[in-house]
């Protein structure tokens, strides 16, 4: 892990066609976008496709990074708009399906079950914002900085997504 000033070097050095400070990002960076994409679907290999398209199209259009927002919010908006593009293309949405680590007792499982099958169920946008606010910690700023919404939409949607959840969850 780096500082923000650090990287903040290694964004400007990339910004003057520096590859290997592009690399540095990269390198910092994969393992996270990989991450979170992966929370959209089990094909590892679509997200590989996604996470590679996303830094080429951060690589091609890094001049227009504006330090309004952290690197790693900008790729991620990147990745996601990947992800919808091509969602949009397929008309489908694959569900969630990895469990947290180590559940010891099984009605913990049976409710992470439950809770993943909701969640299935959701539209593609109200997985996303409920995705980078719980699993990801972005705020509703962020949130709206990314999917190009205001921080208000981000917000309701986040509440209704959370009634939503919890009625289905009382319903099982």
């Amino acid at each position: 892990m780096i500082s923000e000033t650090e990287e903040i070097q290694l964004i400007n050095r990339a910004m003057k066609g520096s590859q290997s400070a592009f690399h540095q990002l990269y390198d910092l960076h994969l393992d996270s976008l990989f991450r979170f994409l992966t929370q959209f679907t089990q094909d590892r290999d679509q997200v590989q496709e996604w996470t590679q398209r996303a830094f080429v199209k951060a690589f091609l259009k890094l001049t227009t990074f504006e330090f309004k927002s952290r690197f790693k919010t900008w790729l991620f908006t990147i990745g996601l708009n990947e992800m919808r593009t091509d969602m949009r293309s397929r008309f489908k949405f694959v569900e969630l399906d990895e469990a947290p680590e180590q559940i010891e007792e099984e009605s913990e499982s049976e409710q992470w079950e439950m809770v993943k099958e909701a969640i299935k169920d959701l539209s593609p946008d109200k997985k996303i914002i409920l995705l980078l606010h719980i699993a990801e910690g972005y705020s509703h700023k962020e949130i709206a900085e990314m999917l190009s919404i205001k921080e208000g939409t981000s917000r309701i949607i986040l509440h209704r997504t959370k009634k939503e959840l919890n009625k289905h969850m009382q319903h099982e």
